[in-house]
């Protein structure tokens, strides 16, 4: 998943877009309002985290911006402004949350997680596709109550599909989602992972539950399970 975090403390900037780095999150950092608009104009994100207090633009005419380009990011607002004007101020606007600095990281990264899943239409953070089981939180798998093995990327790429269950998921579409730009992929990054993926649920019986459509991309539908 996507996230661009705004924030002008080269510390904090620096920290938090590590955490989500290593959370498995591709991460875009900008240090003022206007190149944050510019990034957020310029690709797509799942989530845009924004500092209220910002040099060039602040935060809120950065969100005020955002929702004229309607841009269909979820926005976490960040301040250490505790006011419940301020609060109140930036939800009327059009942010989906609000937290107020200073604030534990566990904190900011599980509403990174619900904000994502509320952008998916999905309100818990365990997803069930017939006897498949994805918990987003812990990042775990399970088949038929058995916990499945899978690396970070393969992860990412079968929650990406179970978020978007029953539509057709293109290759540039999870590219964009779930690789850095920066990254040098092979032409063949996404089938190769998305084969890995096929063979470790064939494994265990959960096998035709991720379609190839020819020249459209990836779909992934609920089958009933073999006995």
């Amino acid at each position: 998943m996507r996230i661009l975090y705004v924030e002008d403390s080269s510390s904090l900037r620096e920290t938090i877009g590590r955490g989500l780095k290593n959370a498995g999150y591709i991460v875009t950092l900008a240090a003022d309002g206007i190149s944050g608009l510019d990034a957020a104009l310029e690709a797509e994100h799942d989530v845009i985290i924004i500092d209220v207090m910002l040099p060039g633009m602040d935060g809120f005419e950065m969100l005020g911006e955002l929702k004229k380009a309607e841009v269909d990011s979820q926005i976490l607002m960040l301040t250490a402004r505790a006011s419940i004007e301020d609060r109140v101020h930036g939800l009327e606007s059009g942010a989906d949350d609000y937290l107020v600095k200073p604030f534990a990281w566990k904190e900011l990264l599980a509403r990174v997680r619900n904000l994502i899943r509320h952008r998916y239409g999905q309100q818990s953070s365990s997803l069930s596709i017939g006897d498949l089981k994805i918990d987003t939180q812990a990042q775990r798998i399970w088949y038929k109550n058995k916990e499945l093995r899978m690396r970070p990327r393969e992860f990412s790429i079968l929650e990406y599909l179970a978020l978007r269950v029953g539509k057709i998921v293109s290759r540039t579409e999870l590219t964009e989602h779930l690789y850095d730009h920066a990254v040098d992929l092979k032409s063949n990054a996404i089938d190769s992972a998305i084969c890995n993926i096929r063979k470790k649920l064939t494994l265990e019986g959960c096998d035709e539950i991720i379609s190839t459509i020819p020249r459209r991309g990836y779909l992934m539908e609920s089958r009933t399970s073999k006995s």
